[in-house]
């Protein structure tokens, strides 16, 4: 991304592995979605297929296999390292077949007893679903929160954003419950486990765990993980007006910024039946973060997905939770939003009428004079040059013409940042993803994390790789 400006105190995430991996003493817990670290153009189940030497050294593929190291030099250490990962991990990560699964981690794992894995099948438990979060925690104290993967392209071709934060154990404590719960769920039978219910607050039948609060009390299970709060006469999950947070300091030494106040942080999990304590839903987490904008101000909102009702539930579900609070700070604080939505070779045709859909809150907020509205929404897609083609450079022995791995032109950073509240998270704004995705996010109300997400959001938003999202009247803004 050669015209995008630099950002002081970014971090490459590939450091921030290695980091993690190196620095651990006695033990390395690591969640994420996609696993294929060691490029493989040799493969012709690979989206990297095809490709010279000399075009995966350029892509960036040897930070994979530095990682990868990273983790196999911890393993010789004898440190205790669990992982929790999708059983097809790799289809995601670039493979084209169902199915077929890097042996990355089965690799790692052989013949050591130090090494631990669990393969989590969500969509047993819910119907849909998957391990949609990317998370490393380091002897219960250094850890990374983000939108990267255990996979080569996270690191340099893909945008990523995620964070890093070292010597926390306040915050990395926390974050290992949530592990330990997704790894109890691995290990469980989810047979026993779940139940078919008529969800009364999204009007489908679908599966849930039998200890979920959309059950009415007396007919629940006892749960197998660490109690929840109980909000009396309400039924699923309410948002909670003191969600656990603690207050902390974080210094951020790249930046020309010293604060050493102890400021709120918090975490925040989905989906709701894994919560624990009196710790927010995810989709809580974003909307507070919207909410939190002061009158006249501005939110930033980046994701790669944005819809509004579910993607991949059995019955479809309609969601609006995300596009009524940014109405609701548009009419009611004249706050100004800003929407940065990745266009992808997959996109989901359906966005680009919710993203018109939420567009029209401009027209309704100016439809009247006695409305008396001043903030509007603006909308860009984040197309990164090649998005079109993009996959192996050979399939079926025929050159294809492709110039860049499957995969691998994207923008996967999801956060929200207003002018007090900065939140970065691994879920993208669609229902799944907070209800049957697990998926984690940070928000901070630090000055210097919230003046520096906001230059990072600016530096994409002012580039050349954007485009406008047009109005309804206006027609489709993009096409490929």
């Amino acid at each position: 991304m050669p015209h995008l400006s630099l950002v002081p105190g970014v971090l490459n995430t590939g450091d921030v592995f290695r980091w993690l991996a190196g620095n651990s003493s006695h033990k390395l817990d690591i969640m994420t979605q996609m696993w294929q670290l060691i490029a493989r153009p040799d493969d012709p189940r690979s989206g990297d297929y095809g490709y010279s030497e000399y075009n995966m050294h350029n892509f960036g593929s040897n930070e994979g296999l530095s990682v990868y190291k990273s983790i196999q030099d911890a393993t010789d250490r004898g440190i205790n390292i669990r992982y929790i990962s999708n059983t097809y991990a790799a289809v995601f990560a670039g493979y084209r077949t169902v199915g077929e699964n890097t042996d990355e981690p089965s690799n790692l794992a052989f013949s050591r007893t130090n090494v631990e894995s669990v393969t989590l099948l969500l969509k047993k438990w819910f119907g849909s679903g998957l391990v949609h979060a990317k998370v490393w925690i380091s002897d219960t104290r250094d850890m990374y929160i983000g939108s990267s993967n255990n996979d080569w392209k996270s690191f340099t071709p893909v945008k990523e954003l995620g964070i890093y934060l070292v010597d926390c154990p306040s915050i990395a404590t926390k974050l290992e419950t949530y592990y330990n719960n997704l790894w109890t769920l691995g290990s469980l039978n989810y047979s026993v486990y779940t139940t078919e219910i008529q969800d009364p607050q999204w009007q489908i039948s679908r599966t849930v765990p039998c200890w979920s609060h959309s059950i009415p009390f007396d007919a629940r299970c006892r749960s197998p993980l660490p109690p929840y709060v109980e909000v009396p006469h309400t039924f699923d999950y309410p948002m909670l007006t003191d969600p656990s947070t603690v207050e902390i300091s974080i210094q951020t030494p790249a930046l020309n910024y010293s604060n050493l106040q102890p400021m709120t942080s918090y975490l925040s999990f989905a989906p709701p039946e894994l919560l624990f304590e009196k710790y927010q839903l995810d989709e809580q987490a974003w909307i507070d973060t919207i909410k939190s904008v002061n009158i006249g101000e501005m939110v930033r909102i980046n994701t790669m997905d944005w819809l509004g009702q579910s993607k991949s539930s059995p019955e479809t579900v309609y969601w609006s939770s995300s596009s009524s609070e940014v109405a609701k700070v548009v009419f009611s604080k004249h706050a100004k939003v800003k929407l940065l939505v990745s266009y992808m070779p997959d996109f989901n045709i359906n966005t680009d009428e919710y993203l018109k859909f939420l567009l029209y809150t401009n027209n309704l907020c100016s439809s009247s004079p006695e409305n008396n509205c001043s903030g509007k929404i603006e909308i860009k897609y984040y197309v990164i040059p090649g998005y079109t083609s993009s996959g192996p450079a050979i399939s079926n022995g025929t050159s294809t013409g492709n110039t860049y791995p499957s995969y691998s032109r994207y923008n996967l950073a999801k956060y929200a940042v207003s002018n007090r509240q900065a939140h970065i998270g691994t879920n993208n704004l669609i229902w799944d993803h907070f209800y049957t995705n697990a998926g984690i996010g940070f928000g901070t109300y630090n000055p210097a994390i919230v003046m520096q997400l906001q230059k990072i959001f600016d530096a994409d938003w002012d580039s050349p790789y954007v485009v406008p999202v047009e109005s309804m009247q206006d027609g489709h803004a993009f096409s490929s």
